[in-house]
């Protein structure tokens, strides 16, 4: 049944921001969710199916509440903005779209782009340690190094510490010439490009050259005590349990740790040595611990990567394997049901497949 809902919008300025250069964000509306859009005047007109109708309308007035609050409305922010709606009909695109973490250089604004990222941000802010586990490019990195930096530079810690596991990417590198920090330098290098994205460069050696942010191995971390400090412990699903343990002990007073990596890309020889799940399974009741995951649905990069990610969940799935059931510590329950997929898989047998199938993008 088509149904045609009718849209006022009195702030001219505002509903210019709304449709976009030449309309574009109307038609991009149109596109995503099959419904036809109309103006005229100062009027919508949207045109489909009743729940595409529904979903249409509501972003369209979200948006214009947006760009009546300052916001400037891009392209991108459509899908995302829709993409919300679709998901959690009571969500206000004003939460996340106005909730700036960092205003970087250049005065370009950080601030969440989905439900995810917005709940990452808020256990961020509500807890002293933080697990963000999921998909590349979802924003886990990036949004932990946000946060550091505004603490630094708001003084609410004296330093940054970021650490990663140096462990290589399913190839050998040889000997690496140099010293220590040369040596290391490869395997940090994701920590140094999101920190010259926020800050000038002079800026970042200055701080590094005075010890308030700090790049080490995760190695080095061993029988140190960490105060005043926000730490990031990046690629975690390459510490072992014992590494984990050493790293989260090291909190002192005043610090906020956060710890990021996806299950499905450990390094390791033997993954399921990974300190990451472990560490999420018995931690995620503990007061002051929050464990957030993230879905294909979060990425934030190219279009292309969340589709890249699909197509490998898809791949999963049909072994049996989902991401969401890859990404969260297994229980007694997944274990029995993962020897009973595989006994199937042995068998031809593909009625017992239990996969989460992830949408389209």
């Amino acid at each position: 049944m088509t149904i045609t809902a009718t849209l006022s919008y009195e702030d001219r300025d505002a509903f210019q921001q709304l449709c976009g250069p030449n309309d574009k964000h109307l038609k991009i509306v149109e596109e995503l969710l099959h419904v036809g859009v109309a103006t005229r005047g100062n009027t919508v007109q949207v045109s489909g199916a009743a729940h595409d109708v529904e979903v249409a309308s509501t972003a369209l007035d979200q948006f214009y509440d947006l760009a009546r609050q300052g916001y400037r409305v891009f392209p991108s922010d459509i899908p995302r903005g829709i993409r919300i709606v679709s998901g959690a009909p009571d969500a206000r695109l004003a939460d996340v779209f106005l909730d700036t973490i960092f205003v970087a250089s250049g005065k370009r604004r950080i601030s969440p782009k989905n439900l995810g990222q917005k709940h990452y941000i808020d256990a961020m802010r509500g807890n002293d340690l933080t697990f963000g586990i999921g998909a590349a490019g979802t924003g886990k990195t990036y949004l932990a190094m946000a946060m550091a930096v505004q603490a630094l530079l708001a003084r609410e810690v004296k330093r940054i510490i970021l650490t990663r596991p140096a462990v290589e990417a399913g190839e050998k590198l040889g000997f690496l010439p140099g010293d220590m920090a040369e040596k290391v330098n490869p395997y940090l290098r994701p920590l140094y490009d999101a920190l010259y994205d926020m800050l000038e460069l002079t800026k970042v050696q200055r701080l590094i050259g005075e010890n308030a942010i700090e790049i080490a191995p995760l190695a080095f971390m061993r029988g140190r005590t960490l105060n005043d400090a926000f730490v990031i412990l990046d690629e975690a699903q390459n510490a072992t349990r014992e590494q984990m343990r050493m790293c989260l002990t090291r909190l002192g007073y005043n610090t906020k740790t956060v710890v990021t990596g996806d299950i499905t890309q450990t390094d390791l020889p033997d993954p399921e040595r990974s300190g990451l799940a472990h560490a999420a399974r018995i931690l995620a009741d503990v007061k002051g611990v929050s464990v957030c995951y993230f879905s294909a649905d979060d990425v934030v990069r190219h279009p292309l990567v969340m589709r890249i990610v699909n197509a490998y969940d898809r791949d999963d799935a049909r072994a049996g394997v989902s991401r969401e059931r890859r990404n969260r510590p297994p229980t007694r329950g997944d274990e029995a049901a993962a020897n009973e997929a595989e006994a199937a898989a042995n068998r031809g047998d593909d009625a017992l497949s239990f996969a989460l199938e992830i949408g389209e993008d």
